[in-house]
């Protein structure tokens, strides 16, 4: 048995029947191309393989390579050893489907890009905000994370959970929470409670902005010090977000009280305020 590495965060999924429950809520088909972030001993991907057209495992730590190189052998699996935050998404989506054409047909109908992963809690957000920015290429994402996180990022406007992260995930998808997992299902067990969280991509942005760079910079600068008003931690970033347009004013156009805490911000409000604030 490989032991976990702590540096890594490396926490196995090792309760057969939650790995089935995980597998049967992604229903993977012949026409899935599924990329398992964090495959670990491969008690997801052995499943995954069994039902999807052709399965792509991500991993860092190279005895884990090893290992699910020796335990598993399948055409339409292939094993990539890369960081999931600096592998290029888009090259490796390209290098997925034309795997998956050879193994189909060149003829076959265009297949779903799906993401599951059981991603460690330290960077867990870094990775979701780069597989946000893949929008148009994915078509869902089935995540196991710090059950808090899922809580974050399901949450709506005026709870304590509500922030940056809700924002950016609910902008690009629509989020749920499918169950929760005891850390008595891996080894070694995390100290906390860990949940199944179900993204859906959607087509277009729940809200439409001219620049999304721009418009996650000002969520992210609402919710700096979130005791402090909207107002006041918009003029505490404005010289380095160059509002075009004076934030009260702003404020009053797109019909936000300026004493209001981001926290209570719908996303069509943070949309509202954007065009406000950026243009005339």
């Amino acid at each position: 048995m490989i032991r976990a590495k702590k540096s890594l965060g490396q926490n196995f999924l090792s309760d057969a029947q939650v790995a089935r429950r995980i597998v049967e809520s992604v229903s993977p088909q012949a026409t899935d191309i599924i990329l398992e972030i964090g495959p670990g001993t491969g008690a997801l991907t052995m499943l995954l393989l069994e039902r999807s057209g052709y399965v792509v495992a991500i991993e860092i730590d190279r005895r884990l390579i090893d290992e699910l190189r020796h335990e598993l052998s399948a055409k339409n699996l292939l094993i990539v050893e890369a960081d999931a935050l600096a592998i290029d998404w888009n090259d490796l989506i390209k290098e997925a489907i034309n795997s998956w054409r050879e193994l189909r047909g060149s003829q076959s109908a265009e297949p779903r890009v799906r993401i599951v992963a059981n991603l460690p809690y330290y960077i867990s957000t870094p990775i979701i905000e780069r597989l946000m920015s893949l929008r148009g290429r994915l078509f869902d994402l089935t995540l196991m994370l710090q059950d808090e996180v899922v809580d974050r990022i399901t949450s709506k406007p005026g709870t304590r959970e509500y922030g940056y992260l809700s924002v950016l995930v609910q902008f690009h998808a629509e989020a749920t929470k499918l169950f929760e997992v005891s850390p008595s299902a891996f080894k070694p067990a995390p100290k906390v409670q860990s949940a199944i969280l179900h993204l859906i991509m959607r087509e277009r942005p729940v809200v439409e902005v001219s620049d999304e760079r721009k418009f996650f910079a000002l969520v992210g600068a609402a919710f700096a010090q979130r005791r402090k008003t909207i107002l006041n931690n918009l003029k505490a970033a404005a010289a380095a977000l160059n509002f075009k347009q004076p934030i009260d004013a702003a404020l009053r156009s797109a019909g936000i009280e300026p004493q209001r805490r981001a926290e209570t911000l719908s996303l069509a409000e943070f949309g509202a305020l954007h065009r406000a604030l950026y243009e005339s």
